[in-house]
């Protein structure tokens, strides 16, 4: 894809060009003016000022109706949303609500503290709580942070933090973003986007993935790139050159429109060169998700979250409401493949009446199915929401466990699948599962399996941490080894193993993937027609030597290096 500022001509400053590395996160070319985020909410200073007992009750009002509009801002661009953006969103407008949040806030403005001071004291209560839980619990402290600049600056009167509206097209820079703030960017006007923080599975770059934007995370020397230097971010190698050689601009963005152009002639199915079928489908959260993945031309759906039914209520939703957001993406693909995932509430999706408030360590806690532990009518009731959605559209959705890690998870989950007449499967996310590919399959029809998750267990490393992207990192060579002997259990087997982690909406992993053996890759719909229209320039053999030079690599880059050596 390449994106470039309509303006200028390819001229740049006489300022030295630099090329700064980091880790690409989402493919393709943007060129133009850098820009930063909005100014920093300014906080206020504990000036000792107190407020009287007979103004405490104005004072915890004043908060009320300031946290109340920021949630509600966040709650009508959720709904303006889809997908991975309206789900975080829609998270942090629950934040901005949370019955805990303004319990300490007003508890403070009883002892006296101002709304503004009550706000930022029990923000840092929860940051710290959420930093020492540690993993993807650690990601919640950004979030709580985000909302705490944004009811101040309610309070105070200042402008809302965020991102900039250029006039000019251009390139974000920044230390890192609030996932709420990623979720708001208008593609139209932010052509690409790098972070100095960050990693290849966060929520933001999840999120950009979705948006179409070129991206790059951990990117270092960030801070000394000033505002409207011109750039060229290239998300398929991993870099970012300040005051680039107009030759070399011309020259890259001019590639880039030809690889767009094929792109735009993608109508599937997907298959490589040599006609091998490969099912490109779409992650999808929502109805409109879902009718947007139909646009790009995505086969069917290969993860339908369910979370988004569940966020920021204070109860579980019905099994009518929650059919009624079924159907709407069953009815989006009549006849075709939908894949659904059960609720995978816990670690960074905790939910008020599902999760507990108090793991120590959430990411290895009770989450995805391990909640049918403590509630199992919660999995019950889901399964019967998906079985009426499917009698009402007449569809046969196939069903996934998240987070499923033994043989007898697996049997148990399928026989209650079945016993709706459904199509039972699980995805694979830890090691175990991977080890035990050719047990699980005894009892489900299909794996499919989340690298993100799995590349955070198998490496230890915590998928949120800019210090360890080098680990979490979907070309890791170690990571591959656990797809290939998943992939090759369902060659053994005769079923179906798909890829619905972030790595599928690669291109250049793709054909690595289906080199393993994958047989459906599941990615962002807008990334469906660059991985479809890659498959189309491979056979099934440079797959497979792809596949092969990406395992005996021994680092990410490497691996990279080597399959597209391979493919060459």
């Amino acid at each position: 894809m390449s994106r470039s500022a309509p303006a200028s001509p390819l001229s740049v400053s006489a300022s030295p060009t630099a090329v700064l590395a980091g880790t690409p996160v989402v493919p393709g070319v943007a060129y133009g003016p850098v820009v930063h985020p909005v100014g920093a909410v300014r906080l206020p200073d504990d000036d000792g000022r107190t407020v009287g007992e007979a103004g405490r009750d104005a004072e915890k009002q004043r908060f009320v109706v300031a946290a109340r509009s920021v949630a509600d801002r966040l709650a009508t661009r959720a709904a303006a949303a889809t997908g991975v953006s309206a789900e975080v969103l829609a998270a942090t407008a629950g934040l901005a609500a949370d019955r805990g949040l303004l319990s300490a806030v007003e508890q403070r403005i009883e002892a006296g503290a101002p709304a503004e001071m009550a706000t930022v004291a029990a923000a840092q209560q929860f940051v710290e709580m959420f930093t020492a839980l540690g993993g993807l619990m650690a990601e919640r402290a950004t979030d709580v942070r985000d909302v705490r600049d944004r009811v101040v600056a309610e309070l105070t009167g200042q402008g809302e933090p965020g991102v900039p509206a250029p006039e000019v097209p251009s390139v974000l820079l920044a230390d890192d973003l609030a996932p709420a703030d990623t979720a708001g960017l208008d593609p139209a006007r932010i052509l690409g986007l790098a972070t100095r923080l960050g990693g290849t599975t966060s929520h933001t770059a999840i999120i950009a993935r979705q948006l179409g934007l070129p991206c790059l995370v951990a990117v270092g020397g960030l801070t000394d790139v000033g505002e409207g230097d011109l750039v060229l971010l290239d998300g398929d190698e991993g870099t970012l050159t300040v005051n680039p050689d107009p030759a070399d601009v011309a020259r890259r963005v001019d590639a880039a429109r030809v690889a767009a152009a094929a792109l735009a002639g993608y109508r599937g199915p997907g298959r490589t060169r040599d006609g091998v079928a490969v099912q490109v489908l779409a992650n999808v959260q929502d109805g409109p998700g879902a009718r947007a993945a139909l646009k790009s031309h995505a086969e069917g759906v290969g993860l339908l979250r369910t979370e988004l039914a569940f966020l920021g209520r204070a109860t579980e939703p019905s099994v009518a409401e929650q059919a009624e957001a079924y159907a709407e993406v069953f009815g989006a693909f009549p006849g075709r493949k939908v894949v659904i995932r059960t609720l995978d509430a816990g670690s960074d999706k905790p939910l008020a009446f599902a999760t507990l408030p108090d793991e120590a360590n959430p990411a290895l806690g009770v989450r995805g199915l391990r909640v049918s532990r403590r509630d199992p009518g919660l999995l019950e009731r889901q399964l019967d929401a998906v079985a009426l959605a499917a009698e009402r559209t007449g569809s046969t959705p196939w069903v996934m466990a998240p987070m499923v890690a033994t043989v007898p998870e697996a049997a148990d989950f399928a026989d209650r699948v079945r016993s709706r007449n459904l199509v039972p499967g699980v995805m694979v996310e830890v090691p175990s599962a991977a080890l035990s590919a050719d047990r699980l399959l005894e009892h489900v029809e299909f794996l499919s399996i989340g690298t993100n998750d799995l590349s955070q267990y198998a490496l230890a490393a915590d998928r949120l941490s800019a210090d360890l992207t080098d680990l979490t990192d979907p070309w890791q060579p170690a990571l591959l080894e656990l797809v290939r002997l998943t992939a090759q259990a369902g060659v053994r087997a005769g079923k179906p193993v798909g890829v619905c982690g972030e790595a599928a909406a690669d291109p250049l992993l793709a054909c690595v993937l289906v080199g393993l053996g994958v047989t459906s890759l599941s990615c962002a719909p807008s990334a469906v027609p660059a991985v479809g229209a890659r498959l189309a320039t491979v056979d099934r053999r440079a797959c497979e030597r792809a596949g092969g030079a990406a395992l005996a690599a021994i680092s990410p880059h490497a691996a990279r290096s080597a399959a597209r050596n391979a493919l060459a």
